[in-house]
């Protein structure tokens, strides 16, 4: 395997924002993001990819391909929350249980950004509806997960509040904004969307930079949070995602020959929802610890993905093209 790749991404600018949020945690600095600033930030990022996302998907021609994906997409999204529950059901309560593999299932929209920058680090394109199966994946892993908690728990169907479960993860905000800019790159004019073009691309990668030091520094101080939970939980959350982002990386060549979007879709697979899922399993699963399947997914997931997941699952694609 070409280590070439790994090596770069470890010396990416904007991986080394991530870096200096851990270090600033560890020395304990003031240093912090301003909580305006911060969700300005995230809104933009979600804003810019959704946006890019659309005025390519509007300049494509669409294709059996992209039924495709958006299929295999929410496979995906059913899969690894039916087979990782059973997993995790051997050493935790049903409930966190049910809320890990809700997270594991579920997509992490940072790391979707922080992916698309790898693709633009190798001048690397793709499809705009790889935005639109973000979003899809979003909602089948947190309804699997309920639904198995309803099964192996002591929870009665009475308890769980299906509609508003189904609501907010299509209403959550940043599925609204990712969405909703998509729709608007789609049908935009693009002479006229041209006017906003510096606004979406150029200044990007600093935007990132910035708001993963502020996601370097959360990581940090959530990473102990778990500790209680032994070894078990902080193997999961390192093994099982390379797994799903090598299988899908090499599965993902049998649905679109694209090299793009079949990383993509590796990275989707192998990432963790540490937003959509908490607010879903507040109604759903209260009892279940978010001082669990928060940390996981943030603290060791994502900080493995970003640094050595995204080059293996990206070297993984290519050897199987």
């Amino acid at each position: 395997m070409d280590f070439q790749i790994l090596i770069s991404n470890l010396t990416n600018p904007t991986l080394l924002f991530f870096i200096l949020g851990i270090l600033a945690v560890i020395i304990k600095s003031d240093l912090q993001i301003p909580e305006s600033s911060s969700k300005f930030i995230s809104l933009y990022l979600l804003f810019a990819i959704g946006f890019k996302g659309g005025q390519e998907l509007a300049n494509s021609n669409y294709s059996n391909e992209i039924t495709y994906t958006l299929l295999f997409g929410i496979v995906i999204s059913i899969v690894i929350p039916a087979y990782t529950f059973f997993i995790l059901k051997r050493k935790l309560s049903v409930s966190d249980a049910g809320a890990i593999a809700a997270a594991y299932g579920s997509v992490s929209a940072v790391t979707f950004v922080a992916a698309v920058s790898f693709l633009e680090m190798q001048q690397i394109s793709f499809g705009g509806h790889m935005v639109d199966d973000m979003a899809l994946m979003e909602s089948p892993a947190i309804i699997i997960g309920v639904f198995l908690m309803l099964q192996y728990g002591k929870q009665s169907n009475a308890q769980i509040k299906w509609k508003s479960i189904i609501e907010h993860s299509f209403a959550n905000g940043s599925v609204v904004m990712i969405l909703g800019s998509l729709i608007i790159g789609l049908i935009a004019d693009t002479k006229q969307a041209e006017g906003i073009k510096p606004f979406t691309t150029d200044l990007f990668k600093g935007f990132l930079a910035i708001f993963l030091l502020e996601m370097g520094m959360v990581a940090a101080k959530r990473f102990s949070a778990f500790t209680k939970y032994g070894l078990f939980v902080s193997l999961f959350a390192v093994v099982i995602p390379f797994i799903n982002g090598c299988v899908v990386a090499y599965l993902s060549q049998f649905i679109t020959p694209d090299i793009g979007n079949r990383f993509i879709l590796s990275i989707l697979a192998a990432s963790a929802s540490y937003i959509a899922v908490p607010a879903a399993m507040r109604l759903a699963a209260p009892e279940a610890d978010p001082g669990l399947y928060i940390p996981m997914a943030i603290g060791i997931t994502f900080p493995f993905n970003i640094t050595v997941g995204m080059p293996v699952y990206f070297m993984v694609v290519n050897l199987f093209k």
